[in-house]
């Protein structure tokens, strides 16, 4: 079934983390640290319902916590945060630019907090020369900051600013060449922006340079991206895929870029038996489902990620589940459950989109 409006495939659609590696820079660095917050009856009720996705009851909450006279920072912080979610960028600006002025003088891991949310705000209300500024701020007092660098140039990357990007890629990398996490983020930001051979060349000499020290895993991960499956395919099978998550996701990873879904759905299936806390497998296990055309296990195996808590990918689940309702054939249900997630995903223009289609149906 197509998508009326954009000729993608309802499979195509469906969402898996490694599609928003890309802007990890988002979330990937931000500080949970909030000062007094947890003294703070109204801000914390806020701040809880920003992490539900709850964000007009959060303002609301901020609202009690200024007439209060509660910590005018903390829940400044938190109607940025909140604005933020409701994809009001403006709004969110004025407030996490008046939290920092709300700064007693003497930096400190708030400040830094703020201006990296600061700086994503700024990138996404489509102002990526203040988000470059504000990352020039953190690094001025934090010269070692490799996230910061790191982000600095994903913004460069996404303005066409290849050289200096790089330049930003290659402090970060200077800062710490074994941190593999942030080596793949590199990669996979070039490969976005149509660099892939200059990522490929990151992930190349990384490997190179620590052959003798790296772990099956790290090899095997780096040669998935890479798109050596049989050689990740032989690193990953060296560890017990049953019970460690990060070999069962890129084992599983491996075997359906290699086509073979029902034994990338066994692996997964497999770990669940040992660890039911791990959303993305259950994810990756769905997308398997899909794949096999076996929609109601794999709305199952979704359902089943969304009921952890704290599970880090909700909007990835839940556009997922409405493609599975959809497949199924109940454009009711999915029709309803997008109508709720355009409630708490306002930017998501592919969602704008499906949503037209299920409401004809």
């Amino acid at each position: 079934m197509k998508n009326r409006n954009t000729g993608i495939t309802g499979q195509g659609r469906l969402r898996c983390a490694a599609q928003y590696t890309a802007v990890l820079f988002l979330t990937v660095v931000l500080l949970s640290g909030c000062g007094k917050e947890e003294q703070l009856s109204n801000t914390k009720q806020g701040m809880n319902a920003v992490e539900a996705l709850q964000y007009e009851e959060a303002l609301a909450h901020f609202q009690a916590a200024l007439e209060k006279g509660e910590d005018v920072r903390a829940l400044y912080r938190g109607m940025g945060l909140a604005y933020m979610g409701m994809t009001r960028y403006e709004e969110a600006i004025h407030y996490l630019e008046a939290a920092l002025h709300e700064s007693s003088g003497r930096v400190d891991d708030l400040d830094f907090d703020i201006n990296y949310y600061l700086a994503t705000a700024y990138y996404k209300s489509g102002r990526p020369e203040d988000a470059v500024s504000a990352y020039n701020a953190i690094l001025a007092l934090r010269p070692r900051e490799k996230n910061a660098f790191y982000l600095r140039g994903y913004v460069r990357l996404s303005q066409n600013d290849f050289d200096n990007a790089q330049k930003d890629f290659d402090a970060a990398v200077a800062l710490d060449g074994k941190d593999y996490d942030q080596m793949i983020r590199i990669y996979m930001a070039l490969e976005e922006y149509g660099y892939k051979e200059a990522g490929m060349v990151y992930l190349q000499k990384v490997m190179a340079e620590n052959e003798k020290s790296i772990s099956d895993y790290d090899m095997g991960r780096m040669s998935y991206y890479m798109g050596d499956y049989e050689k990740a395919r032989d690193y990953l099978s060296k560890m017990d895929s049953s019970k460690d998550y990060g070999a069962a996701l890129y084992l599983g990873r491996t075997y359906e870029a290699l086509g073979d879904y029902n034994y990338a759905s066994g692996i997964y299936a497999a770990y669940t038996e040992n660890d039911q806390t791990k959303a993305e497998i259950y994810n990756q296990l769905g997308l398997c489902r899909m794949q096999m055309k076996e929609y109601t296990a794999a709305l199952e195996a979704f359902q089943a990620a969304m009921n952890i808590e704290d599970n880090g990918m909700m909007q990835s689940l839940k556009f997922n589940e409405i493609v599975a309702y959809e497949y199924m054939g109940d454009f009711k249900t999915a029709s309803a459950l997008m109508n709720s997630y355009l409630k708490s995903y306002p930017d998501d223009e592919t969602a704008k989109r499906e949503y037209e289609f299920l409401r004809t149906r």
